[in-house]
């Protein structure tokens, strides 16, 4: 149930009164940013004004006048100009709150009607070990990915590798020529990866001193070292077509490098429970890319570009190659051909593809081409994001300059997270507190679900389009709008139960009345009550951080709760039971929420 449009759904025909189209002063209600100014404010009077030629508190009281409140408001209250404040009754609270409880869905309601969505994110280049880079993608990804279906969406999840481009190329002249044979068999990845950051740095050269603005400027690389960055990069080129022209050698190793990038890769998924329903390399779309361009050219979306190339012309600045004057296929080919692939296979509604923004303006000729091309019915969205910055506001990287493989940061993440919580634990038992001896397995899992869940909670908590400072401190935090926080307060929660011997089950089966006398018991009643606002707000423009911004403010209403409202101790039988129905409600909101973030709980911390 979402409140917000339950509200608006009693003001719809109060305003057809007054205007011809309605929705955009429906739309106009929303949650107050005051509790003292009610629960929910409408703020349409204002706007109506100039329309209808009245003083807004006069058009505020002819709604109030028409709006039917039955037994969903208490009389409105109209304030200043002619804001509508809003109290929904404690009655239809309690009652809103047994149905809850008393559904697997807490009282989310299916989407009407459900889509379907394609979500390309990740999509690491194979042949080296993820980086920090992958991070955002794969983590937002999957938080959307989770949201949808959870929504009742059918989503497929489609992880795009690149495993068929230049950088094989690299990696294929680095093999032939500098491969350490010891270290390939140690470890696969790590070698390939050596080789393609040494052909890529040699190649690199040549480029940059191709680019150099004056002749004082070239003095990077003397005659001799030119020559070879030169035949480096002219090298690499000729094994990616060798590779894309099916040369028996170079497949062969292509299939002998595979099967340990995929394990590398999967290794960080499994780490991250990150699954996906399809992995699909640009190798798979390779057969297709010849029919794509000779299609793109006979419904004139693409033409002959001077130097025998074949492009797409935007603008005659703006210009996509799809085909280079050599006949080897480009990103913009294949990604072509994926959404051909994905439109016959799936039949979405919409493709959203995760990707960081420095690619928005290829996203942005992609889709225009698609669009040209006949796929015009389908949403393409560019979800964008920002980067993961160091503490000194620079990409996060390793000390020797590299980006920091995503492994070793997780292996941080756990291990600092064991530190912070055996402390708290210590802390615990100094005061005095009842603290759980736990095995070394429970205490293992605790600290994988803490740590990992940080990273992750640090990252969605912000919003997605800005960059941010990756901060392990402040990510582990036991206060604070932190996974940690949100997992002790469920763990907390969960121990309420424990120690009161208190079976769950009839709190579901069953629920009991709620009593909502006091401000902290109506005040968690309500926001429990907003979850499906939160999820609404957080599908409307795939932003995960709604979900993170609703958990903080219902970690901060129920720490009130508890702090003023005994639970074990109440004074009735039945206002113990009300106060179990609305911690355990509690609790199973941060579950379902931390979930749909991909972040794990624990039973006791």
């Amino acid at each position: 149930m979402n409140l917000a449009r339950v509200i608006q759904d009693r003001f719809r025909p109060a305003l057809a009164g007054l205007v011809a189209d309605p929705e955009p002063y429906v739309a106009m209600v929303k949650p107050t940013q005051d509790a003292k100014h009610g629960d929910y404010q409408a703020n349409c009077a204002m706007s109506l004004s100039k329309t209808l030629g009245k003083k807004p508190r006069d058009i505020a009281q002819d709604i109030v006048a028409r709006l039917d409140r039955g037994d969903l408001l208490e009389p409105p209250e109209i304030a200043g100009p002619g804001f509508i404040n809003l109290r929904l009754q404690s009655s239809w609270l309690a009652r809103q709150l047994q149905t809850m409880a008393a559904d697997d869905r807490l009282g989310v309601a299916p989407a009407q009607p459900p889509k379907t969505f394609v979500i390309d994110f990740s999509s690491p280049n194979v042949a080296k070990p993820m980086h920090v880079g992958h991070l955002r993608s794969t983590i937002i990804g999957d938080a959307l990915a989770r949201l949808l279906r959870f929504l009742g969406h059918t989503v497929v999840t489609d992880n795009h590798l690149g495993d068929w481009g230049t950088q094989f190329g690299m990696i294929l002249f680095g093999y032939k020529n500098f491969v350490h044979d010891n270290a390939f068999v140690q470890d696969p990845v790590r070698e390939l990866s050596r080789l393609y950051v040494l052909v890529r740095e040699i190649s690199k050269a040549a480029e940059d001193d191709d680019e150099a603005n004056d002749a004082e400027s070239r003095t990077t690389l003397t005659a001799e070292g030119r020559q070879i960055a030169q035949l480096a990069a002219d090298a690499s080129r000729k094994e990616t077509a060798k590779l894309h022209a099916a040369d028996p050698e170079n497949v062969r190793l292509w299939q002998l490098f595979m099967p340990h990038c995929m394990e590398e890769i999967e290794r960080s998924y499994r780490r991250l429970d990150v699954k996906f329903d399809h992995t699909h390399g640009e190798s798979f779309y390779n057969p297709m890319l010849r029919g794509v361009v000779e299609s793109l050219l006979e419904q004139k979306v693409a033409e002959p570009g001077d130097d025998g190339a074949i492009i797409i012309r935007f603008t005659d600045k703006n210009v996509a190659l799809v085909q280079k004057r050599d006949g080897a296929f480009t990103y913009t080919t294949s990604d072509l051909a994926t959404i051909r692939h994905r439109m016959d296979a799936w039949h979405p509604d919409a493709i959203l593809y995760v990707v960081d923004f420095r690619q928005a303006l290829h996203f942005k000729n992609l889709f225009a081409a698609a669009r040209c091309w006949g796929f015009d019915q389908v949403a393409l969205e560019h979800i964008s994001f920002g980067s993961v910055l160091g503490k000194d506001g620079k990409p996060i990287k390793t000390r020797e300059g590299g980006a920091v493989e995503l492994g070793a940061l997780l292996d941080e993440a756990i291990e600092r997270a064991a530190q912070v919580y055996d402390a708290n634990v210590q802390e615990s038992r100094d005061r005095g507190d009842d603290v759980p001896d736990l095995s070394d397995a429970e205490r293992r899992q605790i600290h994988e679900a803490v740590g990992v869940g940080a990273v992750k909670y640090a990252d969605l908590s912000q919003n997605r389009a800005s960059n941010y400072v990756f901060d392990f401190d402040k990510m582990l935090a036991m206060n604070g709008n932190t996974a940690t926080y949100m997992q002790y307060a469920y763990a907390r929660n969960r121990s309420i139960f424990r120690k009161g011997n208190v079976d769950v089950a009839r709190f579901r089966a069953n629920p009991p009345p709620a009593l909502l006398d006091t401000p902290h018991e109506r005040a968690l009643a309500l926001q429990l009550l907003r979850l499906e606002e939160a999820l609404a707000r957080a599908t409307e423009e795939y932003h995960p951080s709604e979900i993170t911004s609703y958990l903080w403010d219902l970690s901060k209403t129920y720490s009130g709760f508890f702090q003023n409202c005994p639970v074990l101790k109440a004074e009735t039988p039945a206002l113990r039971d009300s106060r179990l129905l609305l911690c355990d409600l509690t609790a199973r909101v941060i579950r379902l929420c931390l979930d749909l973030l991909g972040i794990r709980t624990v039973e006791r911390m």
